[in-house]
């Protein structure tokens, strides 16, 4: 892909009707620690970003994050978790779709000092869809 792009689509929230604020799937691959963490804040907020991480960056696409969780997480944390969320799809159009390689790599880039805001636009829990640990 050249360049962003706003290509969000609404969805329907897997969590049971909160509100009727239309809202988009956004799944994210993470490694223990910050599922820990996640867990942590009753699977509803993601936490801070560390000092070396100044961009928080969910996918747009199932099969991308999990192609991250099985080929990066499990190399470097021994597991590899994809999430799944809803978040307000009127509050994502601030942040442009953004290839990351191909048709299918998608992600958005919420700056690290817009995390919070972000937590307080999802929708529902966050849930854990998918788990790879090393092949034996």
């Amino acid at each position: 892909m050249n360049g962003p792009t706003n290509q969000l689509t609404p969805t329907a929230s897997a969590a049971p009707a909160v509100s009727a604020v239309p809202t988009t799937t956004l799944w994210r691959p993470t490694g223990p620690e910050e599922l820990a963490l996640v867990a942590a804040s009753d699977w509803r907020a993601w936490p801070p970003r560390l000092p070396d991480q100044p961009i928080f960056y969910p996918v747009l696409n199932e099969d991308y994050a999990i192609r991250i969780a099985r080929d990066w997480n499990v190399p470097a944390s021994g597991v590899g978790h994809v999430t799944r969320f809803e978040v307000e799809t009127a509050f994502l159009s601030r942040y442009p779709v953004r290839g990351a390689g191909g048709r299918t790599i998608l992600e958005l880039w919420v700056p690290a000092e817009e995390l919070e805001e972000f937590n307080r636009h999802i929708v529902g829990r966050i849930e854990v869809v998918h788990e790879f640990r090393p092949q034996r």
